[in-house]
Order: structure tokens, then sequence, then C-alpha cells
């Protein structure tokens, strides 16, 4: 059935991220929809996320393109910026035009330099605790509407209601023990598209969608497949 409507759209997009709460999930492939699900559905061009480790240390962990999570990735080195902002304070965070800014220069020579223009963080947060933050950037400089932010808040509220409530994660140490999880799979992962980008002298992007498609058609996570590309008994 082909889905025309916004209000059809955001309710498919609710279903994916709420199918973790009632089956096993790939942590890494949650938070992937999350970003890809906000840019499908907003006025963005691009989306990351920063998640916590259980030391509270800021890691990118999931993007829409090679320019968002260089963003990210920056912003992190820099120590300040919209979404490190967003994360530490765990409320939204808008920058309108990001020319115009006059704090996080680092940002805002990062985020020009890759075509962006402005953008709103959103935290990821459940019952008082922030364990990330998920950066929506804009092509133009302009403010979310009300309905988007509002949207983009509630996809963030439900991937973490969902990463929280897993049935193994009811102690808090196995929450660290998942959210670490995560974050060494995302090293796995980069590793992993750098190899399928050399070989197969593709981009960064196109190396990850080949990488998510197999461990999809294969029923694997994207761990293991990232695995098996990293010691070379896999290739694509």
């Amino acid at each position: 059935m082909v889905t025309n409507t916004r209000a059809e759209r955001v309710s498919v997009a609710f279903v994916k991220l709420t199918d973790t709460l009632v089956a096993d999930y790939d942590v890494l492939d949650l938070l992937h929809t999350l970003v890809e699900e906000s840019v499908g559905l907003l006025d963005v061009a691009a989306a990351g996320l920063l998640l916590a480790d259980p030391s509270g240390e800021l890691q990118v962990v999931a993007s829409t393109s090679e320019e968002s999570r260089l963003v990210e990735v920056l912003q992190l080195q820099a120590g300040a910026g919209p979404c490190v902002e967003c994360y530490l304070t765990g409320k939204a965070v808008e920058v309108a035009d990001i020319n115009s800014l006059t704090a996080w220069q680092g940002f805002r020579e990062a985020a020009l330099s890759q075509g962006f223009r402005s953008v709103h963080a959103v935290p990821m947060r459940v019952q008082g605790r922030t364990i990330g933050a998920m950066g929506l950037f804009g092509a133009s400089a302009r403010p979310l509407t009300k309905e988007d932010a509002a949207i983009g808040q509630a996809l963030a509220d439900v991937a973490t209601i969902s990463l929280m409530q897993e049935r193994t994660l009811r102690e808090a140490a196995l929450v660290n023990e998942q959210l670490q999880r995560a974050l060494n799979t995302r090293v796995l992962i980069e590793q992993a598209k750098g190899v399928i980008a050399h070989t197969a002298g593709v981009d960064m992007d196109e190396a990850f969608n080949r990488l998510r498609s197999h461990a999809r058609a294969n029923s694997q996570s994207l761990q293991v497949t990232a695995g098996k590309i990293v010691d070379r008994s896999l290739t694509l």
C-alpha cells in the first residue's frame, strides 16, 4: 500500500521505532532508522546522532551522510556546539542561521563548509536522563516549524524509550553495557565502510548502504557483517 499523507508516514515511522519494544533488535540499526526517518519526514537535509558512553563522553553513532557525520565529529573535537549543548542541558537547541553564529566558531565553520545553514538539536531523554542528542541539519537558513520540531522530538523520544525499555536493559549496568556495545560496534562499522569503499571504489555513504543491505538480506546484525568485512571473509 502506498503511503501518501504525512500523517500516515509519521505513523509508519513510529511503528518502525516501537517494533523494538517487543522483539530483539540491533541497536545501531534502530539509531540509523531514527535519523533516516527524521530526514524523510522533516524539512531537513541531513541528521546526525550523538550518544553518550558509560563515562558520559559523546560519540557519533549514526548519520544520514558523511557530511553530517563530519560536522558532528568536529563538534565533539571542539567540545562545543548545539548538539553538545543540547546533551548537557537536556533541552532542544535551535540555530536558524548558522552563518550568524558568534559562538561555537569551530562548529560554524564545519557546518558551513559542508553546506548546512541551520540546525535543530533535540535531546534523547527518558525519565530525567539524557543519553544523547540528534542534530537535524538544514540546507537553508530558517528555523524548523513548530510541527517539525515536535515530530523530531517525538521520534527521538520513542527511539530512546525503545532503547531503554528492551528487556535485557532493566538493570543500570546492562544499560551501560548495551550502550557501550553500540559504540564499539560503530567503530567496527567505520572500519568496514573504509574497506568496502576502498575495494569497491565507492563513497562512504554507498559503502554503508551495501553493508546494511547485506546484513538485512542475510538476517545478520551490522556488527557480524562488519566483522566479516574487516577480516576479509566477506567482500561487497
